[in-house]
């Protein structure tokens, strides 16, 4: 994996934190400047997690521990996707 440096601004009193170097802090920081983009759809897991060195199912643990959820649906949306299988799952047949 190649590393680049990028420059960012950020509040004075927030230097220390960004700057301490430490691996797993250092993927847990990369993984979330990659999140929004997830979030948003521009790139998938699959991708954020090539991008960072690691597996998927790594990933997905770690937003899990940090309190960001793989799926982002609530109940409804659930049970919408549930019939939507089901009734594909009917034509097929």
């Amino acid at each position: 994996m190649t590393y680049t440096d990028v420059k960012i601004t950020v509040p004075g009193e927030m230097k220390s934190y960004v700057t301490y170097y430490n691996k797993n802090m250092e993927l847990e920081r990369n993984a979330l400047l990659l999140y929004p983009y997830i979030k948003n759809l521009t790139i998938s897991h699959g991708k954020a997690a090539e991008i960072l060195g690691i597996h998927k199912t790594d990933l997905i643990e770690l937003y899990e521990k940090l309190g960001l959820p793989y799926l982002d649906l609530d109940v409804a949306e659930v049970e919408e996707e549930v019939l939507s299988y089901k009734k594909l799952k009917d034509v097929g047949k």
